[in-house]
């Protein structure tokens, strides 16, 4: 996804990821039919001379709306969450100090992600990523609302930030294999992926426990709790967008 002060382009993004850019959502918070998350979009749009990068979001919704006449509606349900939070024996790790790039504001928005089998890669920009791959969880200069909304894919609830941590944070957690492939199979079925009987099957056996563990080395945990959860629903939407 690339994003600056004359066009957004997009390439390869399910609707429901392009949903929760233009209405700030996170993948939980978006319901609707399978293929929102299985079938994949490019989009090239320009902008409006003028256009400010705060109005991208609205544009982006209407975009949406009127391609692929979309029909939604909103409503909060009280849902079974994992509470992200800081562990009891304190945070063991330190935040990163900020940059002058931090601090600048940005003219453009570039991020990109790539998966297989083997793991899956996103850019976030500013020197900020994570990577899932070869059993372990590895993040470069995140966000605590970031990892929250990232772990969210990869476990069986939504993962709510509770830590009250702002900085940015460099850290790797080890998973034991038989977790770390649960969590792979759940991050797949979350972004529509087809996957056979037999890998489906092995979500029964399944658990957070290899996870959780390397939070804790880290100083951080999971916690089950019950929270109000924000969701959109959609309604109806073409599966096939108007022409251009």
């Amino acid at each position: 996804m690339h994003i600056d002060g004359a066009q957004i382009s997009g390439r390869f993004w399910s609707l429901k990821d392009y949903l929760g850019m233009a209405y700030k959502l996170k993948n939980y918070q978006i319901t609707g039919p399978d293929w929102i998350s299985s079938e994949r979009f490019d989009i090239a749009a320009k902008l409006p001379e003028g256009a400010e990068r705060a109005q991208v979001p609205e544009m982006l919704q209407a975009l949406l709306t009127n391609r692929f006449q979309i029909k939604s509606h909103r409503d909060t349900k009280e849902e079974a969450v994992y509470g992200l939070l800081v562990a009891k024996g304190g945070l063991k790790m330190q935040p990163l100090p900020e940059s002058e790039e931090d601090s600048e504001p940005s003219n453009g928005v570039d991020v990109a992600a790539s998966g297989s089998r083997g793991g899956v890669s996103v850019n976030l920009g500013k020197g900020s990523s994570f990577t899932f791959g070869d059993n372990k969880v590895v993040g470069k200069k995140l966000k605590m609302i970031t990892l929250a909304d990232v772990l969210s894919r990869f476990v069986d609830r939504p993962v709510v930030d509770m830590t009250e941590l702002k900085g940015s944070y460099d850290f790797t957690l080890d998973i034991n294999p038989d977790d770390f492939r649960g969590m792979m199979i759940r991050s797949a079925v979350a972004a529509g992926v087809t996957l056979p009987p037999q890998a489906l099957q092995l979500l029964d056996g399944a658990s957070d426990a290899g996870l959780v563990a390397a939070l804790r080395v880290v100083g951080l945990t999971l916690e089950p709790r019950k929270a109000p959860i924000e969701i959109m629903v959609i309604d109806h939407a073409e599966k096939a967008p108007t022409e251009n």
